[in-house]
């Protein structure tokens, strides 16, 4: 267990987060050489009900999806039934004729997309900004939400190719930018394993690791227990949020043509430990063996050559990081703007669920909240500064 002094920090300072309106309510998790050794939950779930945060509430993990996603292109890897280098076209067609953008035109790129790529962020896919790319991407993500509750929604298939007909940002492996890649991994594992994406991660992942509550949709119960999001007021505090976005149905009350590998699943803070522990105790859990060893080595190594480093550290809040396989792996502690250990990885998501393994330290770290544009929150940072500095 956690010392008395340290649990009681923890607790004050989410406390004084919620006080202070910057979050409804959120549940956070320590776990120490396999063993849980402190569980806090704090706030609401529901402003309008006052429903507190309870230890099974269910959270929009948005982008700490990817983790998943990536997981399962390794259980393909592992078996044999993809290469990293296959070009993305063997998968799906679309992206055989990709264009990339040069000099404010467009051109062929000097190789095809592959699987390698598109776990590293270093694709060329965008999620949006100024370019070509950006702009094509921006306006597909916009088809999706229209269609998003319609009669003809677009699949994972649907927009994993459309992308694939639209401009790549930069060269294939030249650089380094967060986009969609991790939703055209998706569209792979379809392709390469002949079953639906969520029906892949059901059974191969969630099923074996007990994941009950984990998944793309949720059911009438499951959805009393899912965790309102909120945003900032602009007055100091806070007001519901209730879009959709990046094609995600916000109300997850039906199972959706798009799964998101980049975005779409829902889970639990005691869920999402039994991912994180499984990578942890290399692939393992409870008797059964996930991932081997080897290949979770594998994926939890930074995986960014020079140039593609450079792009990457850009993103000032992640200096001290490299990056691999859809998560941030730090690099180098003294460089990074919070106490942590050389090889610790993991990664957050938009609404701000946040999850970090330490294998030095056999350290887990889960944070579990729905906030607008949070990512990793200041509170999410100064909690883990109270975990770290009291090993």
């Amino acid at each position: 267990m956690l010392e008395s002094g340290t649990t009681s920090q923890l607790k004050k300072t989410l406390s004084t987060s919620i006080a202070n309106k910057e979050i409804a309510g959120a549940n956070f998790m320590v776990i120490k050489n396999g063993e849980e050794v402190f569980y806090h939950e704090d706030g609401l779930a529901d402003m309008e009900t006052g429903n507190p945060i309870a230890r099974n509430s269910i959270f929009r993990l948005y982008s700490m999806s990817k983790p998943v996603t990536a997981t399962a292109v390794m259980k393909l890897l592992e078996r044999g039934e993809i290469d990293l280098f296959d070009p993305v076209s063997r998968y799906i067609p679309e992206f055989r004729s990709q264009m990339v953008e040069k000099n404010g035109g467009l051109a062929a790129p000097e190789r095809e997309v592959n699987i390698h790529d598109l776990l590293n962020m270093t694709s060329g896919l965008v999620y949006g900004g100024p370019g070509l790319a950006g702009q094509y991407t921006e306006s597909l993500l916009q088809e999706l939400g229209t269609r998003l509750l319609g009669a003809n929604p677009m699949t994972t298939k649907e927009f994993a190719g459309r992308l694939g007909q639209g401009p790549l940002a930069f060269e294939p492996g030249a650089s380094w930018e967060y986009g969609t890649s991790a939703d055209v991994l998706g569209a792979v594992v379809e392709a390469a394993s002949g079953m639906q994406f969520g029906e892949f991660l059901k059974t191969e992942i969630f099923g074996p690791l007990g994941m009950e509550d984990t998944g793309f949709w949720l059911t009438e119960e499951q959805r009393s227990r899912l965790a309102k999001t909120y945003q900032d007021d602009s007055e100091g505090g806070l007001k519901l949020y209730a879009d959709s976005h990046l094609g995600i149905n916000h109300q997850l009350d039906r199972e959706p043509a798009f799964e998101s590998g980049g975005a779409g699943l829902a889970s639990t803070i005691d869920d999402a430990a039994r991912f994180t522990t499984m990578l942890m105790k290399g692939g393992s859990l409870d008797g059964v063996q996930l991932l081997k060893p080897r290949t979770v080595q594998y994926m939890t190594s930074a995986g960014l050559t020079p140039p593609q480093q450079q792009s990457f550290a850009l993103w000032q809040s992640l200096c001290g990081h490299s990056y691999g396989n859809q998560m941030r792996i730090m690099t180098e502690p003294g460089q990074a703007g919070h106490i942590g250990s050389k090889g610790e990885y993991g990664w957050d998501g938009w609404l701000g669920a946040y999850f970090m393994n330490s294998p030095q330290d056999a350290l887990t770290i889960l944070f579990m909240v729905q906030k607008k544009d949070a990512g990793t929150l200041p509170v999410t940072r100064k909690l883990r500064n109270i975990v770290f500095s009291s090993l």
